[in-house]
């Protein structure tokens, strides 16, 4: 009866093992680690194209006008004097403060680098130049007048000249060509969205042309207890103008946003404040003798005048662009596939 029941339970065990070993186990595969981040995206060399718009800012134009060479003469009345007689007037009606608003479209190309600083920073350095179309121009009018004797001894004074003019001064500036060199510091909202802040360096080509035109109407006084008025007068155009081109050097800051829309490429817009400071472009204007001497004769023997004079324009403005990069990534290390 023993052996019975000793056999029955030998036979109950191993079909307990059999069927154990039949069950499902409930040990999983192993746990793997998780895969490594992706490498830095904005770590690298770009090259690309811009074009936009740009706003003047500051558009003050001034002009100053002075009397340069006299009107001077010999008549055979009163001692058979000299006359020396400055045209101050028309140097004054040359002179005047503008509006010179300048703006225009520009284009061109940047080359950069990135460095990707952890998850969300970027710092660079980007240098771009542009050809420019930025243009402006003003108008101004002026009167000026004039009084000068003629005898150095104003206590026995012979002859005096009284001129009045009127004239305007036009002015035609802007800047053909621009280029920055400038820091860019940056942060990532997302993997693929950069705002950054940037500043540096500003230079360029700037020009500016100036016309100037005045009219000088002059009268004679002679002196005898007294002035008295001559009746004739004498009238001088004065024309001129001068003109200047210079590369300036000045500073910008500003900031915008970069999107990298898929892989190695990337669109920006951004607006950036420049300033390149003032040029100033010497000018001069002419004026011949009176064609008709109507107004001189048996007084004294008018002569030709002229003006010298400078005007100084200020160049510095906004731009608003938008461009195109392709980012080389020749730097970034490919990502680390684990292998099992």
């Amino acid at each position: 009866m023993k052996k019975i029941a000793l056999s029955v339970a030998v036979l109950a065990l191993s079909a307990a093992g059999a069927l154990a070993a039949d069950l499902p186990s409930r040990k999983g595969p192993p746990v793997l680690p998780p895969p490594p981040p992706p490498p830095p995206m904005w770590t690298g060399f770009y090259a690309g194209l811009n074009a936009g718009y740009g706003f003047g800012t500051n558009s003050n134009t001034q002009s100053v006008g002075v009397g340069s060479a006299p009107f001077t003469g010999f008549g055979p009345t009163f001692e058979g004097r000299w006359g020396a007689f400055t045209s101050l007037g028309a140097g004054l009606a040359t002179s005047g403060v503008g509006s010179t608003n300048q703006n225009g479209f520009i284009g061109g190309g940047q080359v950069g680098y990135n460095y990707q600083w952890g998850a969300n920073f970027v710092i660079g350095l980007e240098a771009d130049i542009q050809g420019a179309g930025i243009r402006g121009a003003s108008h101004t009018v002026g009167v000026g007048s004039d009084s000068a004797i003629s005898d150095a001894n104003v206590n026995n004074p012979e002859l005096r000249i009284n001129s009045t003019a009127t004239g305007e001064t036009t002015v035609h500036a802007g800047v053909d060509w621009m280029g920055t060199v400038r820091g860019r510091l940056g942060y990532l909202f997302t993997p693929t969205m950069l705002v950054y802040a940037t500043g540096g360096l500003t230079y360029g080509g700037v020009y500016a042309n100036v016309n100037n035109y005045a009219v000088a109407n002059s009268a004679w006084q002679g002196y005898d207890n007294g002035w008295y008025d001559f009746p004739k007068a004498v009238t001088h155009t004065f024309v001129g103008g001068g003109s200047r081109s210079s590369t300036l050097v000045g500073w910008n800051v500003g900031g915008g946003l970069e999107w990298m829309f898929m892989p190695n490429w990337s669109l920006k817009a951004e607006a950036i404040y420049w300033n390149m400071g003032n040029m100033t472009a010497p000018t001069a204007a002419f004026a011949a003798a009176p064609t008709s001497r109507s107004g001189c004769e048996n007084y004294l023997d008018c002569a030709a005048g002229s003006t010298i004079g400078a005007t100084r324009v200020n160049y510095q403005g906004v731009i608003a662009r938008a461009g195109v990069n392709y980012h080389f990534n020749w730097f970034a290390s490919a990502p680390v596939v684990a292998r099992y």
